[in-house]
């Protein structure tokens, strides 16, 4: 067995094709996130990867759209969206495939 921190990995992204990561794949790319009320993240787009964000706890905009527990959002390649922490978030995203150069900030 091996224990890992979320804090040991660059913005809570632990799987994927980067480093470190507990488990390096070009096939998806794995994040569990928390974000305090009002935490913004840019509009971005990307190129060829699919995102997929559960909300675990919280409110959120992503894009002009209201989110809360229980939400799965798809955002596909090309489609632009924004992060606002409504109240404080946490969440699960898994992108695929794994291309960490593919975000594109708007």
């Amino acid at each position: 067995m091996k224990i890992s921190r979320l804090e040991d990995f660059k913005l809570g992204w632990f799987i994927g094709n980067f480093s470190p990561s507990l488990f390096q794949t070009k096939e998806f790319e794995i994040c569990v996130k928390y974000f305090k009320a009002g935490d913004i993240e840019k509009e971005h787009y990307q190129n060829v990867a699919t995102e997929v964000t559960a909300i675990i706890s919280g409110t959120a905009k992503i894009g002009n759209v209201e989110v809360g527990p229980g939400n799965i959002i798809e955002i596909g390649p090309l489609e632009v969206a924004g992060f606002e922490a409504v109240t404080d978030v946490a969440l699960v995203a898994i992108k695929f495939p794994s291309l960490p150069e593919d975000k594109v900030l708007v």
